[in-house]
């Protein structure tokens, strides 16, 4: 039996009525979560099979700025309804530097950015400010072959870089056997803070792989 909800649905669907927009109210979010994306780790898994500029040695990446995105105490929020215009291509391939690809840079806004209540060039100048601010531990960029190690290694040496961080507001995550990416939770103003439940998760794998810079 068709639901009620469908029967409209179908319904506006014959008059010709316009879609209601997806995604929440821009601007309505508890607290950030800085992701930090160790880039020969996405490089291994996707990003040299596309050929990505990002994985070229040259390029020389290691934790990369994926994204700053606006996050409720249990969940959050995507693909926003905002009044701010996208970025232009200019502004995108101005983050590669900090983001790898001006692709991610545009997907990330997109995504997150929307629903930040930031305009694109705010939203991007709070993203790289948030970035900056966190000492990235020299370590691993001096790493020259492939360790496994586990992630509580890697959450330990952003702790003592940054002595401001407690555990509970940094996490690090694994994919597919390897170390993936370093969370940190902040506030609106930036400040470090408790990450909610569904945030803390560390990496459960006993050890993970690392692979060093190319």
């Amino acid at each position: 039996m068709i639901r009620w909800k469908e029967k409209i649905a179908s319904l506006m669907i014959c008059l010709g009525a316009p879609a209601l927009a997806e995604g929440e109210i821009a601007g309505e979010f508890d607290y950030y979560v800085l992701a930090m994306s160790w880039s020969p780790t996405w490089c291994a898994l996707e990003g040299d099979a596309r050929g990505s500029p990002q994985c070229a040695p040259e390029r020389d990446a290691g934790w990369i700025l994926h994204g700053l995105w606006p996050q409720f105490e249990t969940g959050w929020p995507s693909y926003c309804r905002t009044p701010h215009g996208p970025p232009s291509r200019a502004m995108t391939a101005g983050m590669a530097d900090v983001m790898g690809t001006s692709g991610l840079a545009w997907h990330q806004w997109k995504k997150h950015g929307t629903c930040s209540g930031l305009s694109a060039t705010d939203y991007y100048e709070t993203a790289e400010e948030a970035f900056e601010a966190v000492v990235l531990p020299e370590v691993f960029r001096r790493l020259k072959d492939p360790v496994t190690l586990p992630a509580a290694v890697v959450e330990e040496a952003f702790l003592r870089d940054n002595p401001d961080l407690e555990p509970d507001m940094l996490t690090i995550t694994c994919r597919e056997g390897r170390i993936q990416e370093a969370r940190l939770c902040l506030t609106r103003d930036l400040e470090p803070v408790t990450c909610g439940a569904d945030v803390v998760r560390d990496c459960r794998a006993r050890d993970a792989l690392m692979d060093p810079i190319p």
